[in-house]
């Protein structure tokens, strides 16, 4: 039903800029009767990071940034939603425009620079929905203007814990000036030791909320080295892989939005987040679980992730051209993977890591 809507409403939408599109498509959603989704398949049904997922599929951080409709999202069909990224004090973010589509490339650049209406608002909203069903994260940032970066993080932290089930540690956005920096090895080491302290403070006597980092696809090997040990060193539950890139492929066919500046995403990124997440596979070594994010717009692609290590997938920006039926595609064509080759889930995790990592899809 709704994926018939998009196929009606995807001519209006993509008439107008890229920014107010979203903003309709958020209000529209809010409008939305909340309602569970149809129950999946079993064979769906993942156990991760010490929770029940009733499928793999789930919404990347950056499509509901203010919390507004985590459980309109989750009628949807995503079997989690992560929502943000949050920052402590509200924040403009940088001018529009600020996201373009690159229709021709399936693709997506962004500039937005961690727009946020600040912790505050995120608190109220996660609040107003507690006891819902649906698993829930929320991306945490650092404010542009703010002078100690970690303790920006810790403060999200000790604030969200207790109303999101997970919480992703986002040191990969390439729009925050400086961001990125934290990915070094000493400046991950404190802001992970500081992160997982205020963690286990704010959890004493409850469940403990999971928290994860995310990284960036333009990262060395030696640097994926470093955080992987950094990672496990402070006991991080889990590593997501990957954020935007600031790489521009030669293959990209439109050529002047190529040039403009951001995060790129969508189909392009496919390829190199997933070779990073095989890479990132074999050196976790099972330690902790992994979710694979960048370019999932397919049962195939989602299929891929898996195979190279992904106990969980992420998507957004082919949603901007598909439409939320892309949802029960995706997870129709993995029961038919799975019937197919007689496995599961669990089994399939990390099955080609190995061939993949080397660029052998």
């Amino acid at each position: 039903m709704i994926g018939t809507l998009f196929s009606f409403a995807k001519p209006a939408l993509h008439a107008l800029d890229a920014e107010t599109a979203h903003q309709l498509t958020i209000r529209g959603l809010s409008l939305m009767p909340i309602s569970p989704a149809p129950a999946d398949d079993a064979r769906l049904s993942t156990d991760v990071f010490g929770r029940r997922f009733p499928n793999p599929v789930g919404l990347a951080a950056g499509f509901d940034k203010q919390c507004e409709v985590p459980d309109q999202l989750l009628g949807l069909g995503f079997g989690f939603v992560e929502l943000g990224g949050v920052v402590p004090k509200p924040q403009a973010g940088n001018p529009r425009p600020r996201v373009f589509r690159l229709a021709r490339d399936e693709a997506v650049i962004n500039r937005f620079g961690l727009n946020s209406e600040g912790l505050d608002a995120a608190r109220r909203r996660l609040a107003g929905r507690r006891g819902r069903p649906g698993i829930v994260g929320v991306n945490i940032g650092a404010n542009k203007d703010s002078t100690d970066r970690i303790a920006d993080y810790v403060l999200c932290i000790e604030r969200l814990c207790g109303l999101a089930d997970f919480l992703t540690i986002n040191v990969s956005s390439p729009n925050t000036p400086g961001l990125r920096d934290l990915q070094g090895e000493a400046f991950l080491d404190d802001l992970l030791a500081r992160s997982m302290e205020a963690r286990d403070r704010a959890d004493q006597g409850r469940r403990k909320t999971i928290v994860l980092l995310k990284i960036a696809p333009d990262i060395s090997l030696d640097t994926l080295d470093a955080i992987v040990a950094t990672a496990l060193k402070r006991g991080i539950d889990g590593l997501t892989v990957s954020n935007t890139t600031i790489a521009r492929p030669d293959s990209l066919k439109e050529k002047a939005l190529a040039s403009e500046t951001g995060g790129l995403s969508g189909k392009p990124l496919f390829m190199p987040s997933t070779k990073l997440l095989a890479e990132t596979f074999l050196r976790v070594e099972r330690k902790i679980p992994l979710v694979g994010v960048g370019g999932v717009d397919s049962a195939e692609a989602a299929w891929g992730k898996i195979r190279a290590g992904a106990s969980l997938v992420q998507l957004y920006s082919a949603m901007v051209y598909k439409g939320p039926g892309l949802i029960g595609d995706i997870k129709r064509g993995l029961l038919q993977v799975l019937g197919t080759e007689r496995t599961t889930l669990a089994q399939a995790v990390g099955r080609d890591a190995s061939a993949i990592a080397q660029g052998r899809f």
